[in-house]
């Protein structure tokens, strides 16, 4: 098992936010956490990746616990985090914004081939395209690939992504999921918190679906299409 997370424990101040979220990622797989607006789905994201320190339970990946270690230690580790709020550096090139994913040092990966600017513009020909283009100057889905591709520039074994089509038009709606498929398929595991449920079952081998802060249904996409009592109860359709 790639990422495993047992009893999960997060609060913000004294609000319990996430009330014993347990899931798991395997090696290759891509899993979909979907559920109505603010059932804990990207505060689970950011505790898994040590922006926000859960009070208890367990975060192992690759075999070790990191419930302890900050976003830094986390991302140098296997772990590459794709907000939603993207963070791009609107006054610098795409190449340049690609350029500083990249993480000094090494560790420990089983991933094959490295992610070069060469690789990556294979993957993503409409930032190649745009290449000498400022952050500023891009689309809303531009922005988002450049933000999913900023962050393979760092080797992850593992991406955490929220919400990556929220606000984007149908087009770039399907361009993003079928970028997220590819990067899938060549041996990236993906944690995904999507809004849209046609575009998560499209992609995820798994779901998980959040109630209020605790996971309510697990399951493939396939379970769910035969429960739609289920997906009546914890999805906005």
């Amino acid at each position: 098992m790639l990422l495993e997370v047992k009893d999960l424990n997060t609060y913000y101040g004294e609000s319990h936010v996430l009330q014993g979220i347990s899931l798991t990622v395997d090696k290759g797989e891509l899993v979909c956490l979907l559920g109505r607006n603010g059932m804990g789905k990207s505060t689970t994201l950011k505790s898994i990746m040590g922006l926000v320190k859960p009070r208890s339970g367990s975060i192992v990946f690759k075999g070790q616990d990191i419930l302890q270690l900050p976003a830094h230690k986390t991302a140098r580790f296997g772990i590459g985090y794709v907000p939603e709020t993207r963070e791009i550096f609107p006054n610098l090139t795409v190449t340049d914004n690609l350029l500083l994913g990249i993480k000094k040092g090494k560790y420990s990966h089983e991933l094959t081939d490295e992610w070069t600017l060469e690789r990556i513009y294979n993957h993503f020909p409409i930032l190649k395209a745009r290449g000498d283009n400022k952050g500023f100057q891009l689309s809303g889905g531009e922005q988002q690939m450049l933000t999913i591709a900023r962050t393979l520039m760092g080797n992850p074994e593992l991406l955490l992504i929220d919400e990556p089509t929220e606000g984007l038009a149908p087009v770039m709606v399907e361009e993003v999921r079928d970028v997220l498929i590819q990067i899938n398929k060549v041996g990236v595991a993906i944690l995904l918190v999507e809004h849209n449920i046609k575009v998560a079952l499209a992609m995820a081998h798994r779901l998980y679906l959040m109630g209020k802060a605790h996971v309510g249904f697990e399951g493939t996409p396939e379970d769910l299409v035969k429960q739609p009592e289920i997906k009546q109860q914890y999805l906005e359709v």
